[in-house]
């Protein structure tokens, strides 16, 4: 085995490496290098693999995680111009810094990536949207890896995308990049669109709070956050969970909260939603790991 280049931990907290502050220890937490290193990682780990960006999306329960975690925020994240309007994005950039680099780059379609708390590689595998756009519509290509550590470049047209769903050719993909593609911005209104979107997050988001952005998917026809407050749920607390007082489809740690905490007042919140609108709501974060 090629020396490992990257930054390795044992029984590394994961509530240190998630949005919501909470999670108990993988067995081995691993920040690759480069793609390279990645690739040297994965063709000698056997156990099971939880992909980490930006720890937003994502609960991982109090009993942690029996496996490795890879984190490829801080690791793969380049931005390249490829052409005009075409850029290959590494899975671990910032969706916000993402907007923020096409706008200064004189490109549109691209400021609603500042209302995504994450990074890309979350972006493309749930196909993340915020303000109307949506992380597929502009992937051209995408470069994955397996978990023999063996990299390849697939059309979009392989993956079948959906609604906050995204299915690949195998279950097994990593997203390590994407090809993507902007118009150019003529009329120059891309920069106001994105400090519009910014400041009205910062007005009805709890921006600042531990949380992992929003928690339920919206219904057909319907908004999640909107069926919540009408449940009467906006502040409802279970342990040191709390739904937000300033948007319905937040949960945040309020400091004390433990994942169970959280993973109980999802359940509580679906059960109430049911109860009063009929509506079953689905979440949107991922669920991990082991109770404690």
């Amino acid at each position: 085995m090629t020396a490992l280049r990257g930054e390795l931990r044992e029984h590394e907290p994961l509530a240190r490496h998630t949005s919501w502050r909470v999670g108990g220890p993988a067995d081995i937490w691993y920040r690759p290098a480069d793609g390279a290193d990645l690739s040297n990682f994965l063709q000698h780990q056997h156990s099971a693999c939880l992909w980490l960006g930006l720890g937003s999306n994502l609960l991982v329960r109090d009993g942690g995680f029996r496996g490795a975690a890879v984190t490829l925020y801080g690791s793969l994240d380049r931005i390249q111009t490829l052409a005009a309007g075409r850029l290959r994005v590494e899975a671990g950039v910032h969706c916000a810094r993402l907007a923020k680099h096409c706008v200064a780059q004189g490109l549109a379609g691209a400021a609603f990536f500042a209302g995504i708390p994450g990074s890309l590689g979350g972006a493309l595998a749930m196909n993340a949207g915020a303000h109307g756009g949506e992380t597929w519509e502009r992937v051209r290509s995408v470069e994955v890896m397996d978990r023999q550590g063996v990299r390849r470049q697939l059309a979009a047209t392989e993956f079948e995308v959906a609604y906050r769903s995204v299915i690949g050719p195998r279950p097994d993909l990593l997203f390590v990049a994407a090809e993507l593609e902007f118009a150019a911005d003529h009329e120059g209104l891309e920069a106001e669109r994105l400090r519009t979107w910014i400041s009205k997050r910062r007005e009805t988001q709890p921006v600042g709070l531990p949380s992992c952005g929003s928690v339920f998917r919206n219904p057909p026809g319907d908004h999640a956050a909107r069926l919540i407050e009408a449940a009467g749920l906006k502040g409802r607390c279970v342990g040191g969970a709390q739904v937000s007082e300033k948007h319905a489809n937040f949960i945040i740690n309020t400091g004390s909260a433990s994942a169970a905490d959280i993973e109980a007042l999802i359940s509580l919140v679906r059960t109430e939603v049911a109860a009063s609108a009929g509506i079953q709501l689905h979440p949107e974060v991922r669920i991990v790991g082991e109770p404690a």
